[in-house]
């Protein structure tokens, strides 16, 4: 059985109820789950002993800007006993802009999530220490969304004297 088997395997087992869509693209295997479920599968997907995907490489979204899930976020991550990476998307609504902070189950996740808050505005729940990376914390646009303009918003970051 390959890894990629084992992986859909143990997954429906482990959440014979949940709404699970397996997907495939360039050989790389993607689980798309709902973001309710985000901590728990991402726990069992490291903890299992078969699959143990330790290391979080990745966390960022996509804003689809007209979708009714505006936002997907999507995590990488990469099992170092199987030589397997795996892809995880859980899609956000605007109306609802947050989802589980998985750094509970990976350190890593920490400043990845930060990034994301930063440029998205996508809030991670129960984040050790959620605030801005990149940006002023005053700063009130999220300049990786589609409906910031090209060119920023004038006047809204002041920039160094000469």
């Amino acid at each position: 059985m390959s890894v990629k088997e084992l992986v859909i395997e143990k997954v429906k087992n482990q959440f014979p109820n949940y709404q699970i869509e397996f997907s495939e693209y360039l050989d790389e295997l993607c689980l798309k789950i709902n973001k309710e479920n985000i901590v728990e599968i991402c726990s069992f997907l490291k903890n299992d002993e078969d699959l143990q995907f330790l290391l979080c490489e990745d966390i960022t979204a996509v804003d689809w800007a007209t979708r009714k899930n505006r936002f997907t976020v999507v995590y990488h991550i990469f099992s170092l006993k199987n030589k397997f990476r795996l892809k995880i998307k859980a899609d956000v609504e605007e109306s609802d802009c947050s989802i589980d902070s998985v750094t509970s189950v990976w350190r890593a996740a920490n400043w990845q999530e930060r990034e994301c808050y930063d440029m998205y505005g996508i809030i991670f729940k129960n984040h050790p220490d959620l605030r801005r990376m990149y940006m002023p914390e005053e700063f009130e646009y999220y300049p990786l969304r589609k409906d910031f303009p090209l060119m920023g918003i004038p006047g809204s970051l002041p920039l160094p004297k000469k």
